[in-house]
C-alpha cells in the first residue's frame, strides 16, 4: 500500500506545504502507516494520532513521533498520552470493510463518523484496506460519512459521483 499512497498522494510528502496527517496505531493486522511518517516529517508534515476522550464524543488528534509517550485504551490501541489537540488536513483511516460507494466498516463505535461530522473544513479521508475486505454494501446509516479515497494493496480508488473508481 505504501507505494500506492506515495504515488497517488505526493502532497502528503510535503512539496512545500506543511500538512497535518493523522494515522492510526495499527490494530488487529490493520495497515501500518508508521514507516511512511519519517519521510513525511522530513518534508515538513506533522503526524497526529486520534485519541478517544469520552464515549460517544468526537475524537481529538494529538501530535505523534516515535519519541511520544504513549498510553493504551481499553482495546489495547496506543495513542499519544498528552498534548494539545490539533486538526488534521488528511486522515489515513484503516477500515475493516468498504463498499463501492466509499462507505466503511470500523469497529462499531462511530467515533470517526462523529469526528468527521464536526470537522470543518473536513479533512481528506483516505481509507486503507485489503481487497479481501471489499463488500457489496456496508448498508450505510444516515450518520455514516463516506471516504474520499480507498487504497488497497491492488491500487487507489477515488470517490467520484458517489462511487469508487480506480485512479491512474
Amino acid at each position: 500500500m505504501d507505494s500506492h499512497i506515495e504515488r497517488v498522494f505526493p502532497l502528503l510528502a510535503g512539496n512545500g506545504s506543511e500538512k497535518t496527517i493523522a494515522i492510526c496505531w495499527p490494530h488487529r493486522n490493520e495497515y501500518d502507516a508508521r514507516p511512511l511518517t519519517a519521510r513525511w516529517r522530513t518534508a515538513g508534515a506533522t503526524i497526529a494520532m486520534p485519541v478517544v476522550v469520552a464515549r460517544h464524543a468526537p475524537l481529538i488528534f494529538r501530535a505523534w513521533t516515535e519519541d511520544t509517550e504513549m498510553a493504551q485504551d481499553k482495546q489495547g490501541i496506543s495513542y499519544p498520552a498528552a498534548g494539545a489537540s490539533i486538526r488534521p488536513d488528511v486522515i489515513l483511516l484503516p477500515v475493516v470493510g468498504f463498499d463501492a460507494q466509499g462507505y466503511r466498516l470500523g469497529y462499531g463505535g462511530g467515533y470517526f463518523d462523529r469526528t468527521l461530522a464536526q470537522l470543518n473544513p473536513r479533512p481528506l479521508v483516505i481509507g486503507t484496506a485489503y481487497e479481501i475486505s471489499r463488500i457489496t454494501s456496508v448498508q450505510p446509516q444516515a450518520h455514516d460519512i463516506p471516504m474520499d479515497w480507498v487504497v488497497t494493496e491492488a491500487g487507489a480508488y477515488r470517490r467520484e459521483g458517489g462511487l469508487l473508481t480506480a485512479a491512474g
